[in-house]
């Protein structure tokens, strides 16, 4: 038998395997007191990315088979992309349960208002980017608002609006100024062919195009933007600390202390943890999974909905901290939770990187270079604005503070970031409390923007 090389080198679990191996290796290497750890796995994703793919679209052109399957699923499946993501926010969400009640209890209004605050700073930030010019239209705005917040339950709201949006600009095109009739033709054909003298009105296939026009935009502000967010979240999470020249053990045990005073406040019944319940854990993906998925219409603001990692981890944290219902046991060993989310997120990562490497190193070249620079400014703003507001003006821990940016964020990179970069899972309960809000904000920032 005959042994094919690029069926090898390009297999998704070889790509996968090599990326967490060396990625880890990566995270390794401390500068001061600054190092990558699990983070490193993205960095080396993005880098095996851009080579493998720009390999395999080389190869396309000759009928290689596994070239061509490899291009269409973008290195690795999207369905790995979802698995690992859910056993990770599982994993961290029943971790975090256990105060869960006590940082709702003290945080809670706070964890609303940072919410909306870094939603807030980043759809600002995103639609200076498109008044100064770096951004085409609104479609391509709000793409790169969800991107460089990596909010995918915020994407897709983007999509339906701007797809929404497109049809009724579509359907009104009869009742239009000739100006504004020129300008939704120059989306049709951008040669300026199509005049309002010559299209008395549009055919169904027109429509549908201007549908798919809008669409793409959006895909596109979210591919480039997407990756760049996830950077400049892991870094923030890695990198505040030491600039605030913060003491991470003082940190934790201002934590401890305010958990400890809270839990006083509050009768809580012990529960006897198991090493691990797998149909228990599994009953938490499941449901999470469902809740997530459900679509509640908001009226003219189209649908609002948790999404899988927000589902997962409510559910998680929720049934984490009432512990036990019937025979499944939602308390279990803090030693399995943590390898379980140590060995997810290190995959997760991976693969954000192995599917996004290319488009990253292409928006660095001239055509997506303006967008790119939006990206970064729309991801660190957000960040910069939860960290003041959260540190200054609220007054809250690190251990909290930095779970609650990263679920301002709806960022679920950034919140394995800073669990590892505070060696402490407690993060996860600001992310918990704060994602809810964040992705209301997201929703309603997002539809905002298409209007503009």
């Amino acid at each position: 038998m005959e042994f094919d090389f690029n069926a090898f080198i390009l297999n998704p679990f070889l790509l996968m395997f090599a990326a967490v191996f060396t990625g880890l290796l990566i995270g390794k290497i401390s500068i001061g007191k600054f190092k990558l750890g699990i983070s490193g796995a993205l960095f080396s994703g993005l880098l095996i990315g851009k080579y493998a793919y720009g390999y395999a679209i080389a190869l396309e052109s000759s009928d290689c088979a596994a070239a061509g399957n490899i291009v269409a699923a973008g290195l690795a499946s999207k369905d790995f992309f979802q698995m690992f993501l859910i056993l990770f926010v599982a994993a961290v969400g029943l971790l975090a349960s256990r105060d869960m009640g006590a940082v709702l209890k003290k945080y809670g209004l706070k964890f609303i208002a940072l919410g909306i605050a870094i939603t807030f700073a980043g759809a600002l930030t995103a639609y200076g980017a498109f008044v100064f010019g770096n951004v085409e239209n609104t479609y391509e705005m709000t793409g790169l608002y969800t991107g460089a917040l990596t909010s995918s339950p915020g994407f897709a709201a983007a999509v339906e609006t701007a797809g929404d949006k497109a049809m009724r600009e579509a359907e009104e095109y009869d009742s239009m100024s000739n100006e504004e009739k020129a300008l939704l033709l120059l989306q049709l054909d951008p040669a300026g062919n199509l005049t309002p003298e010559n299209t008395p009105g549009l055919s169904e296939g027109q429509k549908a195009r201007l549908v798919e026009i809008a669409e793409s935009g959006v895909g596109v502000g979210n591919a480039i933007a997407y990756p760049f967010g996830v950077l400049i979240v892991i870094l923030s999470m890695n990198a505040i600390p030491v600039i605030l020249k913060m003491d991470m053990e003082e940190e934790k045990r201002i934590f401890e202390s305010e958990m400890a005073k809270m839990k006083k406040t509050a009768a809580s019944k012990e529960i006897e943890s198991k090493t691990f319940d797998l149909p228990a854990f599994a009953l938490v993906c499941l449901t999470g999974y469902g809740i997530g998925k459900i679509a509640v219409p908001v009226g003219d603001f189209g649908v609002f909905s948790l999404g899988a990692t927000g589902g997962v981890l409510i559910v998680a944290l929720m049934l984490g901290y009432m512990g036990k219902i019937g025979p499944f046991c939602f308390r279990m060993d803090s030693l399995v939770l943590g390898v379980v989310r140590q060995l997810s997120l290190a995959f997760f990562l991976s693969i954000v990187g192995l599917r996004n490497g290319y488009a990253v190193f292409e928006a660095l070249g001239e055509s997506g270079a303006a967008l790119a620079f939006s990206a970064l400014l729309v991801g660190v703003l957000p960040v910069m604005t939860g960290c003041l507001i959260g540190r200054y003006a609220f007054k809250i821990n690190w251990i909290m503070l930095s779970g609650a940016i990263c679920g301002g964020m709806t960022s679920t990179p950034g919140l394995g970031a800073a669990i590892d970069a505070t060696k402490s899972d407690n993060p996860a309960a600001g992310y918990g409390a704060t994602y809810p809000f964040a992705l209301m904000g997201m929703v309603l920032f997002t539809i905002f923007l298409n209007a503009a």
